[in-house]
């Protein structure tokens, strides 16, 4: 029994005196967030050219101090086979050209991107309902002292968006109420710190201007976890995005 009281109270010393030598490093690694103004504007285009198969083309802009200065340019492809009218899969392949967030950097970081993703539209009441799954992998180019290193980065993530179309006017030409959440989490053999990427919450307006244009634009924050794990970005965005429906094949007649 006094070994065993021996041994615990060794126990409880050890772990008193790693907490305590580990105190001013738990410190210095305070939640530190970065605040900061942007813009994001894209096109998302869709262009149907059966009645199951149809191309996905997107194209985004990214940009800080509002307008200033870039933050990435990004641009993705892919094809989608719709199973019904409220499913859908796609797979496809993206880049993205992302800008130095350090002063004085001129290197642009390139990452390739291979994605899947589930698609599904529903409707509650009046209330539009649409839920996404993509899968990502991605391999991001290493950027030290200006200079591509030669090496690249690999992660995959996963992404969870959901998003509510709310109608405030019997007129569907008239704008509704826009919701949308996703959650975007990462994992890999470097990912040690920030499993959680960062989450983006919209709120604004969406307005179908005919059968083939749409777009929605409003407010997006923008919440991310950098490499370090104690580091955040924290964006608040005005988003602009528009959405471009074009079907080029003939439906056959009855």
């Amino acid at each position: 029994m006094k070994m065993c009281r021996t041994a615990r109270g060794s126990v409880t010393i050890m772990i008193l005196f790693l907490l305590l030598s580990n105190r001013d490093s738990l410190q210095a690694q305070t939640k530190k967030v970065n605040k900061q103004n942007q813009s994001w504007f894209s096109v998302n285009s869709v262009i149907k050219f059966s009645g199951y198969w149809a191309l996905l083309a997107d194209f985004h802009t990214r940009r800080n101090h509002f307008l200033a200065d870039n933050n990435f340019y990004f641009a993705r492809a892919g094809i989608q086979y719709s199973m019904d009218k409220n499913l859908s899969v796609a797979l496809g392949y993206a880049h993205l050209w992302a800008y130095p967030a350090e002063k004085d950097w001129h290197t642009i970081a390139h990452e390739n991107r291979i994605y899947q993703q589930l698609q599904y539209s529903s409707a509650w009441r009046r209330i539009g309902v649409l839920q996404r799954i993509r899968n990502e992998q991605r391999w991001q180019q290493k950027i030290a002292n200006d200079q591509f290193t030669g090496q690249h980065r690999f992660s995959n993530r996963l992404r969870y968006l959901l998003s509510l179309n709310i109608p405030v006017f019997k007129k569907k030409s008239l704008p509704a109420i826009s919701v949308s959440d996703e959650l975007l989490l990462q994992f890999g053999r470097e990912i040690v710190y920030n499993t959680f990427d960062q989450n983006r919450l919209f709120f604004g307006i969406r307005e179908q201007l005919n059968p083939v244009l749409g777009f929605d634009m409003g407010y997006m924050r923008v919440f991310q976890q950098k490499r370090s794990g104690y580091e955040y970005d924290l964006n608040h965005t005005f988003r602009l995005f528009v959405y471009c429906n074009l079907p080029i094949h003939k439906k056959s007649g009855k």
